[in-house]
């Protein structure tokens, strides 16, 4: 059974940046793609950033040229480098990954408030 966990998350003005980061329990390899998806209260569960194995990346409209993702195959890792981080981008924050089936972490928390 595959394993993610989350860290990283935490409360962050606005404007401010966190590095959040998904250790799998395999390795990362054997994934077609890793993403980070959010849920906000009351709303559904949507697409931040996905990261596929030849390393190509898509991102929401509403992060663009503000958050990074990347994934270290050696580490079995995948990170989200968030920057100007916006009250807007406060979120369960949950890591994901897909080969035929999919796999969820259980979320990280950000919170983005003055």
């Amino acid at each position: 059974q595959v394993q993610l966990v989350e860290s990283g998350g935490g409360l962050v003005q606005p404007g401010g940046s966190l590095t959040l980061s998904c250790a799998a329990s395999t390795s990362i390899r054997n994934f077609n793609a890793m993403a980070w998806y959010r849920q906000a209260p009351g709303k559904e569960r949507d697409l931040v950033a996905r990261v596929s194995s030849d390393g190509r990346t898509e991102y929401a409209d509403s992060v663009k040229g503000r958050f990074t993702i990347s994934r270290d195959n050696a580490e079995n890792t995948m990170t989200l480098q968030m920057n100007g981080l916006k009250p807007e981008d406060t979120a369960t924050y949950y890591c994901n990954a897909r080969r035929l089936v999919q796999w969820w972490g259980k979320g990280t928390l950000v919170t983005v408030s003055s």
